[in-house]
This record gives structure tokens, C-alpha cells and sequence, in this order.
């Protein structure tokens, strides 16, 4: 019995040190190549099959000069204005986080743009406590593999913008009929604004709240200074 124990406990090892391995070859791999696609692509993907509502992912890679500076200003107005300053993690929108909660309020999302961007490349989109560890381990990854700039350059490429689009060029084409790196700062503000509920909220037809939300993220581009504040990457 013991020598069974034994032989499943080095097993065990075995796996946990090979997927540990395999991780930081991907993270770094993906430093260096285009994505394929993510892991929120392929979920996706899976739900429409099992609903039997087909789906078309509209998903182009487009490296970081065909960007448009504008969107790299708009997403870290919106979801990360520390971004340039941390190690993958904000501390005090965690802390802030735990003290609402605590009082009984709804726990909400603390997730810097690294975080989603790990999750959305390597995980999933439901949340657990066991998506949440690895997604700490994903972000610590690709804080100490990609430079800054590789991090938001996924992340434009990856987020989810609608239903079946992916990344500033689908987004660009599909709202707006231009390419990623026409994008205006107007355009950007809406699109960065509809992120937390991409498939919900319109940045062409905005809702009253969608609207004050566009309003504040122009605002906080022209607090962070404009595209300037990207020579902080």
C-alpha cells in the first residue's frame, strides 16, 4: 500500500512539475510568435457548439505599431491606469476590493490588465478559486517574461469586443468599418468603455450609463496626459 502511495505521490510530482515546465515554455514562446488565438476564443467556440448556435470568430493578430495609440491609451484609462507601475497585481484595488466586501458589498473585480490578459490567453471565463490560482501563476508568467508593452499588445488582441470579436482590428471593422490603426481617441473611448460587458453594451448605440462611462474615459485620457503617457511602458 505504501508503494502505491509512493509511485501515485511521484506521479503527481511528475505532472505538477511538468505542466509547470510546459507553462513557462508557452508564456515564453508566445513572447516571441503571434497568438493562434486564446483560450476564451476556444470556450466560446465550445459553448455555441453544445447551445447549437453556431458562432464565427472574427480574430486578426496585428502587432503593436498597427495599433492604434489612441485604443493603448483608452483600455488603460478604463481598466488599468497603474498599469505602467506594477508587477501584474494592484495591491490597493485588492485591498479596496476585500474591505467592500467585507461590509457586505458585492466582491468586485480587481483585475489589472495583465491578470486578463493571462486569463484570457491560457484559462477560462467562469470564475473559481482553482481559475483564480492559476491565473495568478499565468500573470506572474508573462509579468517576468513579456515587457510591457508585449502585455498590452496581447491584450489588444485577445479582448473580447462582441460576440464572436476579438481584438482592435475585429472590433475596428466591426463597429466601425476602419482598421486597428485608424482608430480615433472618440472611437477608443468607446470601445475601451464597453469592456466589462463586451457583449452587453454597445459603443455605437451607448445606453445612458455606456455614454457617462465614455465620458469618463475621455476624461481620464486627457488626465493621463494623452499617448504620451504610453513612453511610461
Amino acid at each position: 500500500m505504501r508503494a502505491l502511495i509512493g509511485q501515485l505521490l511521484r506521479w503527481c510530482v511528475k505532472i505538477v512539475l511538468g505542466a509547470i515546465v510546459f507553462s513557462i515554455l508557452l508564456v515564453t514562446l508566445f513572447r516571441f510568435v503571434p497568438l493562434p488565438g486564446s483560450m476564451v476564443m476556444l470556450e466560446r467556440k465550445a459553448v455555441a457548439m453544445l447551445d447549437r448556435e453556431p458562432i464565427t470568430i472574427h480574430y486578426h493578430w496585428t502587432p503593436w505599431r498597427s495599433l492604434s495609440d489612441q485604443a493603448k491609451l483608452a483600455v488603460m484609462a478604463a481598466e488599468d491606469q497603474k498599469f505602467p507601475y506594477h508587477y501584474g497585481f494592484d495591491l490597493d484595488q485588492v485591498h479596496a476590493a476585500i474591505q467592500a466586501w467585507k461590509q457586505g458589498k458585492t466582491l468586485r473585480g480587481a483585475s489589472t490588465i495583465s491578470q486578463q490578459t493571462a486569463k484570457n490567453v491560457f484559462l477560462w471565463s467562469q470564475r473559481s478559486w482553482l481559475r483564480k490560482g492559476l491565473e495568478v501563476w499565468f500573470t506572474l508568467l508573462i509579468e517576468l517574461i513579456w515587457p510591457k508593452e508585449r502585455i498590452l499588445e496581447v491584450y489588444l488582441n485577445v479582448v473580447e469586443w462582441d460576440r464572436g470579436v476579438f481584438g482592435l482590428e475585429a472590433a475596428a471593422q466591426h463597429y466601425y468599418g476602419i482598421g486597428a490603426s485608424q482608430v480615433t481617441a472618440e472611437q477608443a473611448a468607446r470601445l475601451a468603455a464597453v469592456l466589462p460587458n463586451p457583449r452587453g453594451w454597445s459603443p455605437t448605440s451607448p445606453s445612458a450609463r455606456v455614454a457617462q462611462r465614455i465620458a469618463w474615459v475621455r476624461q481620464q485620457m486627457r488626465q493621463l496626459g494623452g499617448t504620451r503617457f504610453l513612453q511610461r511602458l
